[in-house]
């Protein structure tokens, strides 16, 4: 009768384990689910067909700065996500629905994000120091309509500029840039390129 109560227990452990490592698998899952992002720049009014396109393929939108008008791009927001800063060129209007700055978590990834910033080794001024405070995982701004990926070694971050998506500007070719999140690691990630 002992060694049958043994084997109950011994059952009964291995399932409490077993039942215990499943549950973590799907709060891990539902928690940390993939995430693709979208990210854009400078639109300066600029909305069109190329990112309409694109936006079916993704949960979220964020948006580095100089949106120019808003009033073309709300109607095709509906069902993503948006996240977004205002830009310098931009008004009260955007500057009223957008904050300067925004740093917030996704599938454990640590985000900021403004317009202005520089990049590793050319950060404006007080830029690394709000970057040390913040400790973010990937540091993202727009501003120079150049397209920059690139790893910061001094604050173990990366560093994204997607670059300008609007025909307004200097820079040849319009960029943006797409990656998946997933459990604190980004992946996938691709630089879309168009013609001005």
């Amino acid at each position: 009768m002992e060694n049958i109560v043994m084997i109950f227990v011994l059952i009964y452990d291995k399932c409490r384990l077993l039942a215990y490592h499943i549950f973590i698998k799907l709060f891990l899952f539902y928690f940390y689910a993939i995430k693709r992002i979208l990210l854009i720049s400078d639109t300066h009014s600029y909305f069109g067909k190329d990112i309409k396109d694109k936006l079916s393929e993704f949960d979220e939108l964020w948006h580095a700065g100089d949106w120019g008008t808003i009033d073309v791009l709300e109607p095709i927001f509906n069902g993503i996500i948006v996240r977004g800063v205002y830009g310098n060129i931009d008004n009260q209007e955007i500057r009223g629905k957008f904050p300067k700055e925004i740093f917030f978590e996704i599938e454990g990834l640590g985000v900021y994000i403004t317009h202005i910033g520089g990049y590793p080794g050319k950060y404006q001024k007080g830029m690394k120091n709000r970057l040390m405070e913040l400790k973010p995982n990937l540091f993202i701004c727009g501003h120079s309509h150049i397209c920059k990926i690139m790893k910061d070694h001094d604050l173990d971050m990366l560093h994204f500029n997607p670059g300008a998506i609007g025909f307004h500007g200097f820079h040849r070719k319009r960029t943006m840039v797409s990656f998946a999140v997933n459990n604190r690691k980004i992946t996938d990630v691709k630089i879309h390129e168009y013609d001005k």
